[in-house]
């Protein structure tokens, strides 16, 4: 394990952490998915409302790690693992969605979030590689 950790392209995984915590900015932004997502999940947008922090940092966070597990697969030159990972997050963000009775939109939306992320950072380990 040590040596995998040792090969992971960490610039890879940076700019893919970074690139993807702004794919999700945009992607849950009013122009975008945000103002029917924010709906779908019982929310109410309010202009000035604080940015929830701790929310943020998890996120970040989460998406570091994911960028990491991408850049293992890259090293190991599994695609396939990757994939396969990302469609199993997909399918718990799913059906916690339908758990909170979300709408099929937001639910999308959240899912959507996470194929997204992943494919931007197969493409930074493609372009780093």
């Amino acid at each position: 394990m040590t040596e995998i950790a040792a090969n992971v392209n960490w610039l890879a995984v940076g700019v893919g952490t970074i690139l993807s915590f702004i794919v999700g900015a945009l992607w849950f932004s009013p122009k975008v998915f945000g103002t029917k997502w924010l709906e779908g999940v019982g929310m109410k947008s309010e202009a000035n409302a604080p940015v929830p922090m701790a929310a943020m940092v998890v996120q970040f966070i989460g998406t570091f790690l994911l960028a990491w597990v991408v850049g293992v697969t890259a090293v190991r030159e599994a695609l396939f693992t990757i994939i396969l990972v990302a469609i199993t997050i997909m399918a718990l963000v799913i059906a916690n969605g339908l758990f909170v009775k979300k709408s099929s939109y937001a639910i999308a939306a959240e899912a959507g979030l996470i194929a997204a992320m992943v494919a931007t950072m197969i493409v930074v380990q493609g372009i780093f590689h």
